[in-house]
Formats: structure tokens, C-alpha cells, sequence
């Protein structure tokens, strides 16, 4: 009996070693070439980002940084307070110190207290692929996407992605 617990001790040991092996192991590189960004978005009033006629429009700081124009196409509350919103955006600023600009075509969704009037968002979340063959500047040829996630406590969208020059 004692050799058995013996056997069974090692082979358990060894098992535990392996999977503590793989998880300690670094991830992989991407193979696609991507690098990932994020940072902040914030509303910002009116007198800050004046370059282009805009729906609404935000600050992203962070790896990203700069002015978002939005362009609302369309949006539209359920009775349950869900809401769904696309339209267009263009980035003004600078990547890596450098300047440049892109558009994405974005899908927002959020639910509300108040979905017509948009008070007392509960959550809310929104997805920006870039358009392809939009950049200028740095993004010249960029592809990717980064996503945000509002934080109704803070009343900022922290953000991450991925660009791919």
C-alpha cells in the first residue's frame, strides 16, 4: 500500500507541476501584428473639440488621444429601457506623438431608468471597428477596433482595443 500512495503522490505532483507549468507560461505574441491600446473617454461641454459638426462629442485620453466627432444614424428605446444607437465617428489626435485621423462606424447599447430622456444609465457599452481605408496621418492603412465600457460611477468609458498597421 505504501508504494501505491507513492505512485499516486508522484503522479498527482507531476499533474500539478505541468498545469502550474502552462499557466506561468507567458502568452504568446500575437501573430497578427496588433498592439493593443486603451485609456478614457469623457463627455466633454461645449468649446473643446470644434472641428468638425458632430452629434455629440468626446475626449479619449490614454494611448488614443485626442477628439471623437460622433454622427448619430440612428437609435431607438424599447419599453424596457434597452437602448441601440449606431452612427459614425472620426478620431482627431495622435498616436505615439504622431498626428492622424480614422472614422469607425459604431453600435452603442445601454439600458436606462429613463430610456427616451437617457437618464439614469444603468449600463452601457459600445463597439468602434474602423473603417476600412478611412485613416490619415499615423492610421494611414490602420485596421482594428477598441471597445468601451461605461462606468456610470465615475461617468467616464474606459476603453481597449487593438490597431494594426
Amino acid at each position: 500500500m505504501k508504494g501505491r500512495l507513492t505512485i499516486l503522490t508522484l503522479t498527482i505532483l507531476t499533474i500539478m507541476a505541468l498545469i502550474g507549468a502552462v499557466f506561468a507560461a507567458p502568452l504568446p505574441a500575437r501573430s497578427d501584428g496588433a498592439t493593443q491600446i486603451s485609456g478614457i473617454g469623457t463627455y466633454i461641454g461645449s468649446g473643446a473639440c470644434t472641428d468638425l459638426p458632430a452629434s455629440y462629442t468626446y475626449i479619449m485620453t490614454g494611448d488614443l488621444a485626442g477628439c471623437v466627432y460622433a454622427s448619430v444614424e440612428s437609435g431607438r428605446c424599447t419599453q424596457g429601457g434597452a437602448y441601440f444607437e449606431t452612427g459614425t465617428e472620426t478620431f482627431v489626435g495622435v498616436y505615439n506623438g504622431q498626428p492622424g485621423t480614422f472614422r469607425t462606424n459604431y453600435v452603442f447599447t445601454a439600458t436606462y431608468r429613463d430610456c427616451p430622456n437617457f437618464v439614469g444609465e444603468i449600463a452601457g457599452r459600445c463597439q468602434h471597428p474602423i473603417a476600412a481605408g478611412s485613416g490619415t496621418g499615423v492610421f494611414e492603412s490602420v485596421r482594428g477596433r477598441y471597445d468601451m465600457m461605461d462606468d456610470v460611477e465615475t461617468g467616464n468609458f474606459p476603453f481597449r482595443g487593438h490597431l494594426q498597421f
